[in-house]
């Protein structure tokens, strides 16, 4: 079977959480859960590095403003990360030529990441930190749940990332526009109390 199903499911995870998949993927190749995964995602330091920067995103993924800082740093390492990730699967699998799988991954998790960076702005717009902690715990609980899953049936695994990918994207785009109110109301406030101070505008 091709391999291209993991791939894809691979890379809409990595842009969520890239060092939970390298864990992941690492810890079912090494326990022998699939003989899909290359030797290199199994090495202990590999394992190990990506266990401690699961942690360190795990913490600042709950913190607002502090997660979008977070996403803002990875917006170049998840890509890359899905695109490697991607080909050394194929490159393990042999059906699927690395260099189509790192382009299928890398892409993938570009746009996943955008989808939840924009879904992290739009979040902190509201004054509370618990609505970040609940979606910082359901991001996890996906990436951990769909890679599981696409281990044991990989096409129905790409077929719910792909549905995620899109209703992540009609999400972000409904966002948006609040996200715009909810900026062009500040900036208004802003200049009512400028006007009311006898400032004049855009002093």
């Amino acid at each position: 079977m091709s391999v291209l199903p993991l791939v894809f499911t691979s890379g809409w995870a990595s842009g969520i959480n890239a060092y939970a998949v390298v864990l992941l993927l690492g810890v079912f190749g090494a326990t022998g859960l699939t003989d899909e995964v290359p030797e290199s995602l199994q090495r202990t330091d590999v394992l190990i590095a990506a266990a401690v920067l699961f942690l360190c995103e795990a913490v600042a993924d709950k913190i607002p403003y502090v997660d979008s800082a977070w996403d803002s740093v990875h917006t170049v390492i998840r890509p890359v990360a899905g695109a490697v990730v991607a080909a050394l699967l194929a490159g393990e699998s042999g059906s699927l030529p690395e260099l189509t799988a790192g382009a299928v991954g890398g892409s993938t998790a570009l746009v996943s990441h955008l989808v939840k960076a924009g879904t992290r702005i739009a979040v902190n717009t509201s004054p509370e930190p618990f609505s970040n902690i609940a979606v910082s715990v359901a991001e996890d609980l996906g990436v951990a749940g769909i890679i599981t899953f696409a281990i044991y049936n990989p096409v129905a695994a790409a077929i719910i990332a792909g549905t995620l990918l899109v209703l992540g994207i009609i999400t972000v785009v409904l966002l948006a526009a609040r996200i715009r109110r909810f900026w062009r109301r500040r900036a208004q406030r802003r200049e009512e109390k400028r006007l009311a101070a006898g400032r004049r505008p855009f002093d």
